[in-house]
């Protein structure tokens, strides 16, 4: 029997709403799959596009960021920000050959734990189906 391949996600979750929305899922015991590794920003709009090639880099076999709804950020602007600069870097990875499956984006409230169930299993879903990930991946270092 072959084990089925388990895709390893890092997500960037804004603090104010979708990191928020996260607790909620796992305070309401909500289940959902567990191969995500979360980071902790205080706005989406603060994540750097190369914090994106970094986590493939080091591993990832996809990527996830999430903040607040448009128009609802704690920071005026910040997830509008996020949007634009994540739409050319998705664009960008696409032409370098990376599957646009791997590069996600969402918009998850504090209040929507149910959502952000769906947004997991979504997001590892699609990695799942494109494999791992290992065309940028670094040799690890040992000191």
């Amino acid at each position: 029997m072959s084990e089925q391949y388990e895709p390893n996600i890092v997500a960037f979750l804004c603090n104010w709403c979708s990191y928020a929305g996260a607790d909620l899922a796992g305070t309401s015991r909500v289940h959902y799959t567990s191969n995500l590794n979360v980071i902790r920003v205080m706005c989406s709009g603060r994540v750097n596009p190369l914090f994106a090639v970094n986590a493939l880099q080091q591993g990832a076999d996809g990527v996830l960021v999430s903040g607040c709804h448009p128009g609802d950020c704690h920071y005026m602007e910040g997830n509008y920000y996020a949007r634009r600069r994540f739409a050319l870097m998705r664009e960008l990875l696409e032409f370098i050959g990376v599957e646009p499956e791997r590069f996600n984006m969402s918009w998850v409230s504090a209040s929507e734990g149910a959502k952000w169930k769906d947004v997991v299993e979504e997001v590892v879903e699609k990695a799942r189906k494109v494999g791992p990930f290992d065309q940028f991946r670094r040799n690890k270092i040992n000191w």
